[in-house]
Parts: C-alpha cells; structure tokens; sequence
C-alpha cells in the first residue's frame, strides 16, 4: 500500500547538497521532506570528495552547520607542482590574502548534517510527475506531494530525467585519459595538495583526514584497475613524482583502487517549473581543482535561498533566475578545472619535443607562485574565496562559485 503525504520542499538525495538545503530551509520554518536511496551506514562509510573551499566553510560557518567541521578538519593553504626536476611550491593562502581549504572527508561532512533530520532512507525516486506545476515524488511504497522539488540525486537520477524529458540538453566533454584512484595510508598526514607534471602522465598526492591520502595516476583511456597491481601502483607513483618523493609521506598500504572516466558534463537549464537541480545531477566535473562538491553546496545554498525568498516574501525573481546564475557558475568552474587539466597533463601522443612541454609548463607554474595579477586571481579561484579580481564584492551571506556571486 502506498502512503501519500505532503511537503513544502521535497528534496531527492541525502548528500551535501540536498543535506545543506535541508537544514538551511527547515531552519527558515519551511517544511522538508528528504528521500535517500541509501542507507544511513552507507552514506557514512563512501569516501569521495574532502577539500572543502573556504567560501562553502564560512557559509556552513553562518548557518551553524560547520563546529565539528572546524574542530576536526584541518587547513591547507598551500600546493606543490612538481615539474621538469623542478619542485614549485603555490602559497595561494597569502596569495589570496588568507583563504585557505579545510581537509574534512565527505562522508565526514555527510554524518554531520545528518543530525537533526529524519530523511527517508532507503527510499530510492523512481520518478516525478508533473515536476512543472505540482511535482510528486514516486517513491517504493511512498508519494510525496510537494510545492517544489530540489533534486540532488546525481547524473542518472530522476531529476535530470526530468529535464532531459522536458528539453534540457547536456554539453560534454570526454578528456583523453582516465585516472587511476587510490586511497591509501601513509606514515604521516599529508600536509598540502601536490601535482606531479610527467611526461609518463599526471600524478597527485590529495590530504585525507589522518594518515590516509587520495592518489591519482593518469592513464590511458579504457585501462582497467584490475590492470594495476600494488607494486606497479607505488612504482609509478614514485617515478613520476621523483622530484619531489623526498617531501612526500610514505605509502604504507593500498587500500582502494578504482578507476575515474574522466568526463565533464552541464546540463541547462536546470530549472523546469516548480523542480530545480543540483550538484552532480545539473554538472559532471572532474576532480581536477576539488570543485565538484563546493559546486553542488554552492547550488544547494542558492535554491533554498531563493526558495526562501518564494515562500517568506512572495519574491519570485530569485527562483526564476536560478537556472542562469547555476549556468553561469557552472561554466565558470568548469573553465578552470578544465584549465587546470590542460596544465598537469602532457597530451598524449604529442609530437612537441618533451622537455620544451615540461618547460613551458614550469614556467606557466612558477608564475602562479609569484605575486601578480595571474597569481592571484588563481588563488582566488582554487581556494574559493568569494572574492575575484574579476567580480565585484560578494555580499555577507553569499556563496560564490567560479567567481561569480549570488543572493
């Protein structure tokens, strides 16, 4: 027997996004429902993302959302390049004039926001009717009636469907190189991102909480992680960062391997009547920056503010300008993660003389080390400052992404 009930704001996924939303319009006294198709043990054990931008942790910080996160995580302010037996070191920190990134796990992040709220888990969408006018979100055995709906139920959720459905069209893009990913325990914390620019293919070393670290190996499109054993993983790795393996903790095991098909996607609009989307389900990015999951805050916090605006003012510009504020930011951060992309990786097959690659590339590295104008507006944009030389001045109690300001 189905059960019918309900809601102002029906919510699809239980990640950061939706979770953000969640708690930041309930305490606005807008009623929530969250459905989630996972279980709670499942969502708190999914290592993905963990570098959160300093403009979604003042954000968090606003909104009472981020005292485990501050008392727990740790700051970075700085990055390496390894490049062409070069190491060059980015304090984009005091580049930016102190915004930094936190180290906190996204399940961590996840399992924080959790309290307080009662979401429906393992309660998977299998679809939405009438998203336009009076969405209902078809659940096993539940239905919800909701006045909106806020998707951030990833790519192949119903969400996306829904638009697709109602003439939103994606653009895409696939690199050619995959990543290889690791998750792996050193001997020490690691204390700040480090690239590794080879002519054998990309390399990073991301921080984890304590002694785990993230690893990615460039590889061919279509290699399988079954393909990299232990010994070829920590062989490869040391090769290609041997400029600055000294500096680095050590590896004391392997613990996950999988495999990133390294793709981009925006989806527009993303905005179809009474349902809005967010996060993965509006915008595939690669982890190249750690942007994915700030994006998806940053849309999070834009629709539960403009439907804040919709419920408590009767203001219906900040709904119907969401589609074009979530494009524009999405265009702007996938510009600089694809920027960013094009500088640690030789392109494959490339007739250029290797070393003159590798120099140029270490000379486009080293001037983002150096006061000026490139620097800082780098460091504006990798750490998510809320700030760029190119925008005006973000307001208190605006999230920014890619440079670009919202109320």
């Amino acid at each position: 027997m189905t059960r019918r009930i309900s809601t102002q704001v029906g919510i699809i996924g239980a990640g950061p996004a939706g979770l953000v939303a969640a708690h930041v319009l309930l305490r606005a006294g807008i009623d929530v429902c969250v459905v989630e198709k996972a279980t709670p043990e499942e969502l708190e054990r999914r290592p993905r993302a963990g570098l959160l931008e300093h403009r979604v942790v003042r954000y968090l910080r606003e909104h009472g959302l981020a005292d485990r996160l501050t008392t727990e995580g740790s700051r970075r302010g700085w990055c390496d390049f390894s490049c062409a037996g070069t190491r060059v070191r980015v304090d984009y920190a005091a580049l930016s004039g102190g915004a930094a990134h936190w180290v906190y796990p996204q399940q961590f992040l996840v399992r924080d926001l959790l309290a307080g709220l009662e979401p429906h888990f393992a309660s998977p969408a299998l679809g939405l009717r009438d998203p336009a006018t009076a969405p209902v979100v078809e659940c096993p055995g539940l239905e919800i009636a909701c006045e909106f709906v806020l998707a951030c139920d990833g790519p192949r959720g119903v969400g996306g469907a829904a638009l697709t459905s109602a003439g939103a069209r994606p653009s895409a893009s696939r690199y050619p190189y995959d990543w290889l990913t690791v998750l792996a325990t050193v001997d020490s914390p690691v204390a700040g991102v480090t690239y590794g620019i080879h002519p054998r293919g990309f390399a990073g070393m991301m921080p984890r909480a304590g002694h785990t670290a993230r690893l990615y190996l460039q590889t061919a499109v279509g290699e399988h992680p079954e393909s990299w054993s232990e010994r070829r993983v920590r062989t490869e790795f040391a090769h290609r960062m041997a400029d600055t393996a000294s500096l680095l903790p050590s590896i004391e095991s392997i613990d996950e391997v999988g495999m990133l098909r390294m793709r981009s996607s925006v989806l527009t609009p993303v905005r179809h009547g009474r349902l809005l989307v967010a996060g993965d389900a509006a915008h595939v990015l690669t982890p190249s920056g750690a942007k994915g999951m700030n994006l998806a805050i940053a849309d999070a916090a834009d629709a539960a503010h403009s439907l804040i605006r919709w419920f408590h003012d009767g203001d219906r510009t900040a709904v119907t300008g969401y589609a074009a504020r979530r494009e524009r930011d999405a265009w702007l951060t996938q510009e600089f993660s694809d920027w960013l992309l094009h500088l640690l990786h030789v392109p494959p097959h490339d007739a250029t003389d290797p070393d003159f690659r590798l120099r140029l590339k270490l000379e486009r590295v080293a001037s983002l080390s150096r006061p000026g104008p490139s620097a800082t507006a780098f460091a504006h944009r990798y750490a998510g400052s809320g700030r760029h030389p190119d925008v005006r001045e973000p307001l208190r109690g605006q999230l920014v992404a890619g440079g670009a300001a919202w109320r």
